[in-house]
Formats: C-alpha cells, sequence, structure tokens
C-alpha cells in the first residue's frame, strides 16, 4: 500500500467549504427531455500565518497539521485561486440523474464528483455515505474542523436511500496499516449506514456507523481485522442562534476519524506477534452559528484523539506521532449581493504528540468567491 498524498484523501469542504445562506444561481437549459445546470464558482483564499507556514502544499491555503513544529521563520502570506469549481448535471424526464463535478486543487483539475442515480439507488463517486452535515459548522478553511461528522470526502460506491435512512457499500478509504506498510491491502468494500431525521421544526439529528476488514499481506503474514466506527450529530436553533456539534468513536476504522493522525488518516492497526491489533480513536466537535448585518458569525471548535497506548506498549509509537489534533475558528462570512460571499476568518491548530511534544499556529484568512 502506497500512502497516498494529500491532495487524494482531502476534502472538503465540498459543498461543505461553504454551504450556507448564500443563494446560488446555476445556469439552466433544457435539451429534449433533459433539464440541465451548469453550476460552479471562481474563488480566492489569501492567509497570513502569524507562526510558521503551516498552508497545505495542495492549495486553498487551508491549514496542516503535518507541518506544525517544523520550525522556520515567523509571519507568512500566501494566496491562490484553487479551491474554483466547475460542475454539470442533467436529470433526464424518467428521472435519471448525472452529476459531474471538479475543481482545481492542487493545481490540476480533478473530479470531486461523478454519479448516477434513478430512484433510491446512487451509483459512482459522490459524498460518502458516512458524511454529514448535521453537526458541520462553515468554515473558510477548506479542510474545516477536526472531528467533523464523518469522512468529510467523496468515495466510489453503490447507494440506497429510503427517506432519512441510506446504506452503502463504498471504495475503502486508504486503509493505514503498520503506519503504511507496504503490505497493507483492501480486500472488501466497507459497509456504511446513516439515519438523519427533523425531531421538530428546530432540531435535527444524525447517527451513522461503519464496518471495514482491515487486511495485511506480506506473503509470510497474512492476517485481517475488523474495524468499525461511529459517530452521532445535532442541530439545534435556540432562538436566533444554531448550535452544532458532533462525537465519534473508532477503532481499527481512523481513516474514518476526520483529521485524526498526521494531518488525516490516523493508523488503523499494527502487527504485534503476527496478529494485527486496532486502534481506537475518539473526536467531537462544537459550534454555533447566528446571522449579523448581511452575513453570518460562526465559530467551531473541534478535536480527535488517538488512543496510542497499546501501540506504545507493544512495538513503540514512533517520534512525532499525533496524539490530539485540535482546531479552533472563528469567522463572518458577508454576502454583498447575490452570488457573492467575502469572508474573514481566525483559526488555531494545536498538535498534542505521543512523546510529550506539542505545537500550535495561528493564522488568519480572506476569501472572496464570485458564483454562477
Amino acid at each position: 500500500m502506497i500512502k497516498p498524498n494529500y491532495f487524494s484523501v482531502c476534502v472538503l469542504s465540498g459543498v461543505a467549504s461553504l454551504s450556507i445562506s448564500q443563494t446560488v444561481h446555476a445556469y439552466d437549459f433544457t435539451a429534449g427531455d433533459v433539464e440541465a445546470s451548469i453550476y460552479g464558482y471562481a474563488q480566492m483564499n489569501a492567509v497570513y500565518d502569524f507562526d510558521e507556514a503551516i498552508s497545505s502544499d495542495f492549495g486553498t491555503q487551508a491549514g496542516d497539521f503535518s507541518k506544525l513544529g517544523q520550525g522556520g521563520s515567523e509571519g507568512h502570506f500566501d494566496a491562490d485561486a484553487l479551491q474554483s469549481r466547475i460542475g454539470f448535471s442533467a436529470t433526464h424526464k424518467n428521472g435519471v440523474k448525472v452529476v459531474i463535478e471538479g475543481d482545481f486543487r492542487p493545481g490540476t483539475f480533478r473530479i470531486r464528483h461523478a454519479y448516477g442515480s434513478y430512484g433510491n439507488w446512487t451509483i459512482g463517486r459522490a459524498w460518502s455515505n458516512y458524511t454529514s452535515w448535521t453537526g458541520w459548522v462553515p468554515t473558510l478553511d477548506f479542510d474545516t474542523s477536526a472531528g467533523s461528522p464523518g469522512i468529510q470526502d467523496r468515495a466510489e460506491q453503490v447507494r440506497y436511500t429510503q427517506g432519512g435512512f441510506s446504506v452503502a457499500l463504498e471504495k475503502d478509504y486508504f486503509p493505514n496499516v503498520d503506519n503504511w506498510s507496504a503490505a497493507t491491502k483492501s480486500s472488501l468494500p466497507t459497509a456504511t449506514a446513516r439515519y438523519e431525521t427533523a425531531l421538530s421544526e428546530d432540531v435535527n439529528v444524525v447517527v451513522a456507523g461503519l464496518v471495514r476488514q482491515v487486511a495485511f499481506d506480506d506473503g509470510v503474514t497474512d492476517e485481517t481485522a475488523v474495524g468499525y466506527g461511529g459517530f452521532a450529530g445535532a442541530s439545534v436553533q435556540l432562538g436566533d442562534v444554531k448550535v452544532q456539534g458532533a462525537v465519534h468513536y473508532h477503532d481499527g476504522a481512523n481513516a474514518y476519524l476526520y483529521r485524526s493522525g498526521e494531518n488525516f488518516i490516523g493508523i488503523d492497526a499494527y502487527l504485534f506477534n503476527g496478529d494485527l491489533e486496532t486502534v481506537p480513536g475518539y473526536a467531537a466537535t462544537l459550534g454555533f452559528s447566528t446571522k449579523i448585518g448581511a452575513g453570518d458569525f460562526n465559530a467551531v471548535w473541534g478535536m480527535t484523539k488517538m488512543d496510542l497506548d497499546d501501540y506504545n506498549d507493544d512495538v513503540g509509537v514512533p517520534a512525532g506521532a499525533h496524539e490530539t489534533n485540535t482546531t479552533a475558528f472563528v469567522n463572518y462570512l458577508w454576502y454583498p449581493t447575490d452570488n457573492v460571499m467575502m469572508g474573514v476568518e481566525l483559526g488555531y491548530f494545536d498538535a498534542e504528540f505521543y512523546h510529550g511534544d506539542s505545537a500550535d499556529a495561528t493564522r488568519i484568512m480572506y476569501s472572496a468567491r464570485f458564483s454562477f
């Protein structure tokens, strides 16, 4: 198994990176029996790092936990427009729908979504069924808060949806055995299930779970283990304030524990005395949103933590391994007119390493989005 680069595992925030109150006007047209839309936006992100430079090497100026504690000078500015996006959707009169969407992270065009749907079925590359926007708070940072609900990424899948309940078989998401051992393999899809519902006009909840096989085969040792995980999230409207949050627990499925490990994809399992031993992890996020003037004010805290004690006792945790990753964001997103969003965000990143050291960084981001 080759360790994936940062671009290949990143996310999100997709719609997430800013599925907020601004109205988006796609270009709609009809061609025969097909209703189609072309949509997208141009966006620039600019950031100033007060401490060391921690912007991702793959664009959008997202903060990267793996760059904390690397040293270097203070005070860094950078900007790019790689989050810019374009998409196409088409719905036939018989109900068949096709969506193809991409963006320009990390500097070349990449496919984000490519799926078809009909009736209760969705097949292709789409948001993982192990993802939800219930419990998620908008951020300008493209990679958003640690501990966000679910994988916050897309996956190739076959999904069946009935009302608020959905199940899917998905491409296994970058299994990490023995810290990216080449003997790691994917031999089965991951099974996911999710249920979302409104308990009242002001309360929405989600619960989701997954089961996956973790496998190791180096030609001498051939072992498997069962990994699993789950999260629950809620969104509660309290007057003018919306409070959102989520909690998670995983064991042998930390690839699905959002922003665990070095920056994403904490270790799932390790080989000890010829057996695969799974690694637990947990996470939480909590935040709120409210309208102020012509915009939205958001604040969110998030954390992921790996339980590495057994791993250390058995084989020794490598130096520099991230035990806890924490983020905090405060932003204001302003809509001066339809199809335009301007935003500013203060972000804080903190990494606690297993052997006792820590590192943190503070940054400010400005974003401008022009949608069609």
